[in-house]
């Protein structure tokens, strides 16, 4: 383990040459453009770093933050750039995002990363297949690409869930709904916390003026950033029609339990006079009328059965059934 992660001289075509760290200390700005991916929780990486990178004090403790936010800022000729994307390693969370820091010049491009970052691999293996970016700023073109790709599909996916739980709502499906709702609300805003500050950073990137970003990498960017906006929009969307879902069913929910509360309620009006009356004669003291005679439980009976059907007559009279 040496703290590289990968390291390419770029051939200008799409290729590239995998370099060591000799050919790392070898190389210079006259051989080509170099990439070089290290992981910046290694000792090596880190001592690279701050003794022969070159790199402004300032912007070195900026790639090393321990979180840092999204943002672009501009050195002369050289780029800091720090994006979050997707987390998709095995068992992770997506909104458990991932950073890559860059720090780009006209000649060299150095990434970091400790978390594995697919985009990154993506493009190494571009470069191996002759595929990859030329130079720098077609590099940063497609590592943004990369990066908002995975976080695009994963709002639609997320917008679709709302979607069908809006559906459900209309249908009255409504069992174990309220965790899943909120669930999808929690999703959406630990998102929208990650990759709000994102969309302005790639907005200031689609209009960074270097003498290696050229007007067609720039429109690409500007691109891009509008799509990042547009995912932030869906976020928004997505979230307050998640509480509005959310709000539907508690309603429909309280009104269920009112209803039943209302029926419990009749009920307990058309019986309470019957348990009264029962009540009343079966208590064990002398005087109870009618207690020898045959037919006088029969004729309680009925008087009962008048007395409640007379009462839900008058309930379906007064529209209370």
């Amino acid at each position: 383990m040496t703290g590289i992660i990968h390291a390419f001289l770029l051939d200008g075509r799409g290729g590239g040459e995998v370099l060591d760290w000799d050919g790392v200390e070898r190389w210079t700005p006259d051989a080509g453009t170099l990439w070089l991916s290290l992981d910046y929780s290694h000792a090596q990486a880190q001592a690279w770093l701050g003794m022969r990178s070159g790199i402004p004090p300032v912007y070195r403790d900026a790639l090393l933050d321990r979180d840092p936010r999204p943002r672009v800022l501009v050195d002369d000729d050289a780029l800091l750039l720090v994006v979050r994307g997707i987390n998709l390693n095995q068992g992770a969370q997506p909104e458990d995002m991932v950073s890559v820091r860059c720090w780009v010049e006209p000649r060299r491009i150095v990434t970091l990363r400790h978390r594995q970052v697919r985009t990154l691999d993506q493009l190494a293996t571009a470069i191996g297949r002759g595929k990859g970016p030329a130079d720098p700023a077609s590099f940063v073109t497609a590592l943004v690409d990369g990066v908002l790709e995975p976080v695009v599909t994963v709002v639609d996916a997320l917008d679709d869930d709302v979607a069908h739980a809006e559906d459900e709502v209309l249908a009255n499906q409504v069992p174990e709904l309220r965790a899943r709702l909120a669930d999808l609300r929690r999703r959406a805003i630990t998102l929208r916390r990650f990759i709000s500050p994102q969309r302005d950073a790639l907005t200031k990137l689609g209009h960074v003026n270097t003498s290696w970003l050229g007007d067609g990498a720039r429109a690409n960017l500007r691109e891009a950033a509008d799509r990042q906006a547009r995912t932030v929009e869906e976020l928004d969307a997505a979230r307050d029609r998640a509480a509005v879902t959310h709000e539907e069913l508690q309603s429909r929910m309280d009104e269920l339990a009112n209803r039943r509360l209302y029926i419990l309620s009749l009920v307990t009006a058309v019986f309470l006079p019957m348990s009264f009356i029962t009540g009343l004669l079966g208590v064990n003291v002398g005087g109870v009328p009618a207690r020898d005679i045959d037919w006088a439980f029969w004729a309680l009976i009925g008087g009962l059965g008048v007395g409640s059907g007379s009462m839900i007559w008058l309930f379906r009279r007064w529209r209370w059934l």
